[in-house]
């Protein structure tokens, strides 16, 4: 246990002050007894007490301002916090190599399958976002516990031009901002020291309980590079998982109607996007790339050629990421129980005497 405002212990000196004062009193209360002949009179007459009930309420009191002086230096514990009570952004390529069907039946689809099989098999507790990009990245459900809209969206995919991976990452890590007061958004500025116009950067291996999922089968082809990015995510402790999507073999480009946004169905060879097999590069996911922003973030990279194999990454997911550890001030739960001490030595004294005989 650590404390924000250490100063405050000094507070706890004045208990065993109250202590002193407490059997002073006592002592000085039966000094001024009154002398009877007969002690088995006045003890029938007194109602039985045992000790502990005598001092019952004093001790209660005690307690309760030891509490109120921890509270007062704000106590931090770290607690372990695993992924599944946490949450995760899936950032996922809706580009239009993402039609090509080296997996079966194209891309998209088996994506679509085992993000939609993840999304299920989460835990109630966990939060979970959607971002989605191409040519430009947009968070398409902010992160929620409820599972439809996200099944919807997943279920609603449409693909486009360009793959924009760094923005991606920006903004999944401006998804993260939303819902941990500790992680600044991707356009604020962080340091080393906190400041009024400096957000503080996390200690060196730390990092945030949330996490960000990235799906992609190619290379950044506009914006943000993804290494500016992934500096962006370390510097607030947001960990990256890329997954490289694809074969190194991309054949035909098929996207069904609905994938290309109600337009019909269309059939692209790789010559379709311009420069013949000069263009298969971008059709490949950039493993270099990737597992540079894995090492950079501190999170790691996957690769998965297959539908089966992509299933099985996002299966095995959650025993790869490590429970973090997240410091919490305990302040007020101190003030709770001190303020239910109170009320146990009021009730305790108007029960029993507060002072023995």
């Amino acid at each position: 246990m650590t404390f924000g405002w250490p100063l405050a212990l000094i507070s706890l000196l004045v208990l065993p002050a109250l202590v002193i004062g407490y059997r002073w009193l006592i002592r000085r209360r039966r000094r001024r007894a009154v002398p009877y002949s007969s002690i088995a009179v006045i003890r029938t007459a007194s109602p039985r007490r045992t000790a502990w009930r005598r001092h019952a309420p004093f001790a209660l009191v005690l307690a309760a301002l030891a509490c109120l002086g921890l509270a007062g230096a704000r106590p931090e514990v770290k607690t372990a916090v695993p992924v599944s009570g946490t949450a995760v952004i899936l950032a996922l390529d809706v580009s239009g190599s993402m039609c090509a069907t080296d997996v079966d039946p194209n891309r998209l689809t088996a994506a679509e399958t085992a993000v939609r099989d993840f999304v299920k098999r989460q835990s109630s507790a966990t939060r979970i976002g959607l971002v989605v990009f191409s040519g430009f990245a947009e968070l398409a459900v902010p992160p929620t516990t409820d599972r439809k809209p996200l099944v919807e969206a997943i279920n609603t995919l449409t693909t486009g031009r360009g793959t924009a991976i760094g923005a991606a990452i920006l903004k999944s890590v401006d998804a993260v901002a939303q819902i941990d007061p500790d992680v600044a958004p991707a356009d604020a500025d962080v340091s080393g020291a906190s400041g009024d116009t400096a957000l503080p950067a996390p200690a060196p291996g730390t990092y945030a309980p949330e996490i960000v999922v990235l799906l992609t089968d190619g290379r950044n082809t506009t914006g943000t590079t993804p290494l500016e990015a992934a500096k962006v995510a370390a510097a607030r402790g947001v960990r990256v998982y890329p997954i490289g999507f694809g074969t190194t073999n991309p054949t035909t480009l098929v996207c069904t109607a609905d994938q290309l946004g109600g337009t019909g169905f269309n059939n692209f060879r790789m010559g379709g996007f311009g420069g013949g097999l000069a263009r298969r590069g971008f059709l490949v996911a950039d493993e270099a790339t990737l597992r540079q922003v894995a090492t950079t973030t501190g999170g790691t990279y996957f690769q998965a050629s297959r539908a089966d194999q992509l299933q099985g990454v996002l299966a095995g997911l959650p025993h790869h990421v490590d429970i973090q550890h997240r410091t919490i001030e305990v302040s007020v739960w101190l003030a709770g129980l001190a303020a239910l001490l109170i009320m146990g030595a009021v009730w305790a004294a108007s029960r029993w005497s507060t002072f023995p005989s």
